[in-house]
């Protein structure tokens, strides 16, 4: 008999009329998975702009640095051969964290706009392209585009229980830190040049949610669009809800600092990743067929 592939939690094999053994290397998508993102988003905020603003490292040193960090990330969590929360989750947030100081370089520039308290450079090197929200929006959506064709192309499916591969995840990866930089121009778009301000901003990618997981009931509707729209979305919910923790009272922000706010949300995302963790532990000691455990499924499952 041929021996079962090895697949992730989530993942089922498309093939009809056969079984896989499925074992985790990505997590469930569930209400917890969402609380996780808008965390790992939201300090990846703070965390952008402390290094890149408040510690003046400037956006360009910043965002070097912050994507060697990423390539850091995404080689762990590469290597591994099982769903380690820690190590997933570090790399959304080192996707968001970079995400945050590439898109701030793509579209801000050394002008009295974009450099508080009279400051002329922020680091090292070039002090951003200044293209602006709408044409760096305009670039990210077309990498992006570009990153699902080549997926399409490829042949793998757009499932995130059924990617199995080396290069199913590094295109899975690559359209996680494009959306998150997205997300970011987005959520600065909105909270900055909108004239909605921070609460509004907030405010209108909440409903935009709220329309998607009404849509969620609609059989015509593919849950994946629906997934990677809502992935997209919750960056820059995270990216005005940083906004709104960090900036000024004068502004419309609480005036926290994006060190203070750092810290918390630090604290909350390692507290998350540690529950998540924990019930990894728990569910790798069930039976074969319990949740979260090694189990067989029929392929034309959903």
């Amino acid at each position: 008999m041929e021996t079962p592939e090895v697949l992730t939690d989530l993942d089922v094999a498309s093939t009809s009329s056969t079984t896989k053994s499925v074992m985790k290397k990505l997590p469930e998508v569930t209400l917890a998975f969402w609380v996780m993102k808008i965390a790992a988003t939201t300090l990846g905020e703070t965390a952008g702009d402390l290094f890149a603003q408040t510690l003046k490292l400037g956006y360009f040193l910043t965002t070097i640095a912050l994507f060697l960090v990423f390539v850091v990330t995404l080689v762990v969590q590469l290597r591994s051969s099982r769903y380690h929360p820690f190590f997933y989750w570090t790399v959304i947030l080192s996707t968001s964290m970079a995400g945050t100081t590439m898109s701030d370089f793509m579209n801000r520039d050394a002008s009295a706009a974009y450099l508080a308290n009279g400051a002329t450079r922020l680091g090292w090197g070039p002090q951003g392209l200044g293209l602006g929200y709408p044409a760096g929006a305009a670039i990210l959506i077309s990498v992006l585009l570009a990153i699902f064709l080549a997926w399409k192309l490829s042949g793998m499916t757009f499932q995130i229980r059924d990617i199995v591969t080396f290069r199913g995840e590094a295109l899975f990866w690559s359209a996680i830190l494009v959306s998150n930089t997205l997300g970011t121009s987005m959520g600065d778009f909105l909270s900055d040049s909108s004239g909605l301000g921070y609460a509004g901003g907030a405010l209108l990618v909440t409903g935009a949610l709220a329309v998607l997981v009404a849509l969620m009931k609609v059989p015509a509707v593919s849950n994946v669009l629906l997934f990677w729209i809502a992935f997209v979305l919750t960056r820059p919910l995270g990216a005005t809800a940083g906004d709104f923790l960090t900036k000024p009272v004068a502004k419309g922000g609480l005036d926290l600092g994006t060190a203070g706010s750092s810290a918390v949300l630090l604290a909350v995302l390692f507290g998350l990743m540690a529950h998540a963790q924990v019930r990894e532990h728990r569910a790798a000691g069930r039976p074969a067929g319990a949740e979260g455990a090694p189990v067989t499924r029929r392929a034309d499952r959903p």
